[in-house]
């Protein structure tokens, strides 16, 4: 991408796409076209093409989206599945109606199967049964996957997606209705040191595994693929390697300081067994994730304590 190119970042308060418009910043360009959800509803086709029609886009990272933890999938499953749609169709139609030069679209790791052989190959898509936990929302996601797809076979787009393993850092959400495991842990775990409180909750059993991708690293990545990937596949973006939620909630504990114990609920649940993605594919293109997991934790914590506002405990 040339650095005057007209980028537009959909999403850009989020988690993700703040750090691409971190990222692009950095490398220079000055040209990145932002809305807030106030001045462009993505879900409103004529707003959507308007706004195409009248900034004209050359490039676009699609990482608008309706996003939760076990929770919120669970509570809102209609919110998932409509308004995830909504956006990717009124987004990548208005790409292709108005020629933009390329389009990364952004996935998720829970779109491929609850089990699935580990590590999980881009190939493993449509193999087999989701997580009911968060099927609406995987759902979703898959047909943007496929609408990607589509009009590059039908039409020569040069659209591409990516599929993100977990992600956390500066900007996620710390909601613990909404929020996914690794900052609600992280907030769970300060407010029990704030508070004093004897132990932190976990959701589950805390055997499940899970890989964590600093955002950061995803916002390189993205970069890159916009630079170096243009093929139909969907490419896993990831660190290779995984930890047990009980190691993640330890690890965190040693981050915070926490000198408390962990009670497990296992009356809740645990999700996906496994969700390591093989990214064999994108390290043979030349990119690597470079921010390791405990120093991305305390980064992101230093971000919670200097940004997020954490409810007190019940004795503070």
């Amino acid at each position: 991408m040339p650095l005057d190119a007209r980028i537009y970042v959909a999403g850009h308060r989020g988690l993700v796409g703040s750090a691409i418009v971190r990222a692009l910043k950095h490398r220079g360009y000055r040209n990145i076209l932002t809305r807030t959800r106030q001045e462009l509803d993505l879900t409103d086709r004529r707003a959507v093409d308007a706004f195409f029609a009248a900034q004209r886009p050359e490039y676009i990272y699609v990482a608008a989206a309706r996003v939760g933890g076990i929770w919120a999938n669970n509570t809102y499953p209609v919110d998932f599945l409509q308004t995830n749609l909504e956006i990717e169709l009124n987004v990548i139609r208005a790409a292709h109606d108005h020629q933009v030069k390329k389009l990364l679209f952004l996935g998720s790791s829970c779109i491929y199967p609850r089990v699935a052989p580990q590590p999980i190959k881009e190939e493993y898509l449509l193999t087999g049964l989701l997580e009911p936990t968060n099927q609406p929302y995987a759902i979703a996601k898959i047909a943007g996957i496929e609408l990607v797809n589509a009009y590059r076979r039908q039409y020569g787009d040069r659209f591409i997606s990516a599929m993100p393993t977990n992600l956390y850092g500066p900007g996620d959400n710390f909601d613990l209705e909404t929020s996914h495991v690794l900052a609600a842990l992280l907030r769970k775990t300060h407010e029990a040191k704030v508070s004093g409180s004897p132990a932190v909750e976990v959701w589950g059993t805390g055997e499940p595994r899970r890989e964590f991708l600093h955002v950061d690293d995803l916002a390189e990545a993205c970069l890159f693929l916009m630079d170096r990937y243009d093929d139909a596949i969907p490419i896993n973006v990831g660190v290779g390697e995984d930890v047990s939620i009980r190691e993640l909630a330890e690890l965190i504990g040693r981050v915070v300081g926490y000198q408390g114990d962990l009670a497990f609920d296992a009356t809740k649940p645990d999700g996906m067994p496994r969700k390591l993605l093989d990214v064999s594919r994108i390290h043979r293109l030349g990119w690597r994730a470079r921010i390791p997991l405990e120093e991305g934790i305390r980064h992101t914590y230093q971000w919670f304590l200097a940004n997020a506002t954490a409810r007190p405990g019940p004795s503070a």
